[in-house]
């Protein structure tokens, strides 16, 4: 066996086993985010005490009315997405430069040099530069729709930040949609919905996984290739 032959087959070892080591951390941080955005329970109430003939003991869950709203940690919270924003920008810039330098032909013992009666020595410098650029960009996205978190933490002021995630598989793929932020209880309406737009802090996250996902993706040596960091 050549020793070209045997190099070429070490580096395609350890490609091999640096893209299996890669799709390992791949992998192991998307378990680590999906075990972060899991539903969160309700705060477990402590058991009631013995009878005693009393009704009323402080440790016991006494509701005089019923309120459907969310307000406590592991309620349910329907989040009402109504996010549409569109932001343009436009730029021109034009610049312009004129120089003009004349020197005259220098003069000995008074006289200024010459041929066949014309000046010889004169000379003249001109430069002109300009320049014209534009530029314009537009950006709009839009996002309608539904879907429902859970309450996570109740603050000191009675604010509630909320977290949860929806999935749904299509054939190949998997569309995620996932949601966390700050809700305070006014803004909240009868049936038990606030709309994003009343979200303080929102982290709204759109994306996929899956056959389809992957084949939008660029790849790693594509990407390389798109960077900065490409000289040429």
């Amino acid at each position: 066996m050549s020793y070209s032959s045997l190099y070429a087959r070490v580096a395609m070892a350890s490609l091999l086993a640096a893209s299996l080591a890669g799709c390992a951390a791949i992998q192991q941080h998307q378990k680590e985010d999906d075990a972060e955005w899991a539903a969160t329970a309700p705060v477990t109430q402590p058991a009631p005490p013995p009878p005693d003939g009393s009704i009323y003991h402080d440790m016991q869950n006494l509701e005089l009315f019923n309120d459907p709203r969310a307000h406590r940690i592991g309620d349910i919270l329907t989040i009402n997405l109504v996010e549409a924003m569109q932001a343009s920008k436009k730029s021109e810039t034009t610049t312009s430069k004129t120089d003009k330098v004349n020197v005259g032909a220098p003069e000995i013992l008074g006289h200024s040099l010459s041929v066949a009666g014309g000046a010889a020595a004169n000379s003249a410098l001109n430069s002109a530069n300009s320049f014209d650029g534009a530029g314009s960009s537009t950006q709009s996205n839009q996002l309608t729709g539904q879907f429902t978190v859970t309450v996570s933490q109740r603050l000191s002021n009675g604010n509630l930040i909320v977290r949860g995630e929806k999935w749904l598989t299509i054939n190949q793929g998997k569309e995620l949609i996932r949601l966390s932020g700050i809700v305070r209880p006014e803004d909240i309406a009868q049936d038990n919905s606030v709309d994003s737009t009343r979200v303080a802090d929102a982290r709204i996250t759109y994306t996929g996984r899956g056959t389809l996902d992957q084949a939008n993706t660029q790849g790693w040596l594509a990407k390389f290739f798109n960077s900065k960091w490409m000289p040429f």
